[in-house]
């Protein structure tokens, strides 16, 4: 099992949301974060000059079996990709193990009904 971790433009969030969907990967937390990047400037818009130093970003954290990573990996990076800086950083974090609270199933079994593979 691994954990992903990407970290994604707020503007492309509904476009992988609707990727992962479509690559049968039907959970996923999420959160909205701030981080520093490289580029530090001040854009004006409007006449108003912003520090852009401070970049809104998604996280997206999900866990899947491996036999799921690439069709994940592959599934964030198209739909998030714009080609331009900033476009984001996808992590892959070994998990140990997972339980299942409700039933106290353990390892790949947790992460999805069994019921539904049948």
């Amino acid at each position: 099992m691994k954990k992903i971790e990407a970290i994604i433009r707020k503007t492309k969030f509904e476009e992988v949301k609707e990727a992962l969907l479509a690559a049968d990967i039907e959970w996923f937390s999420y959160y909205e974060v701030r981080g520093e990047g490289k580029m530090r400037q001040a854009r004006i818009y409007r006449g108003v000059m912003y520090d852009t130093s401070c970049i809104e970003r998604m996280l997206l954290n999900i866990v899947v079996r491996d036999k799921n990573v690439e069709k994940t990996l592959n599934a964030i990076q198209q739909a998030a990709r714009t080609g331009e800086i900033g476009d984001g950083r996808i992590f892959v974090i070994p998990v140990e193990n997972t339980i299942r609270i409700r039933t106290g199933e353990q390892g790949d079994i947790a992460l999805y009904n069994a019921e539904q593979e049948k």
